[in-house]
């Protein structure tokens, strides 16, 4: 997996690169968290599921 991918960002309103912090494997799977690399909103991801992704 890169360090860095686009996702939507919704402090900043449109696709943003994050960078990825952390990574952990859980009994549910690769837990990731990533950072926007313009305003630092955070986010989590399980498995790279887009449903999984709470803002930290």
């Amino acid at each position: 997996m890169s360090l860095e991918q686009t996702f939507y960002c919704p402090q900043c309103g449109e696709d943003r690169d994050f960078w990825r912090v952390a990574a952990m494997t859980l009994h549910l799977g690769e837990k990731t968290k990533w950072r926007c690399n313009e305003c630092d909103h955070g986010l989590t991801r399980i498995n790279g599921d887009s449903g999984a992704a709470i803002e930290a």
